[in-house]
């Protein structure tokens, strides 16, 4: 009676650490991405002056007057 033992090559028993790392690496790299994304849009350009000018105009609807306020950046 011969039995069969099993046996794992190296890369067989290293490959759930092997994936976790891979998932790990891309996982950091895209909370480090979108971060600076984040962070990028918030704090602003270096272009942007930082101005805010309000900008009123009137949109008028059957009888009333609706006044809309828009806030636009000065580039």
């Amino acid at each position: 009676m011969n039995v069969k033992t099993k046996t794992l090559t190296p890369m067989g028993s290293l490959h759930p650490i092997i994936f976790f790392v891979v998932v790990y690496v891309v996982a950091l790299l895209l909370s480090i991405f979108i971060c600076s994304s984040l962070f990028y849009t918030f704090s602003g350009s270096s272009r942007a002056s930082g101005q805010i000018q309000p900008l009123e105009e009137a949109v008028t609807t059957s009888n009333t007057v609706v006044t809309a306020s828009t806030v636009s950046l000065q580039r």
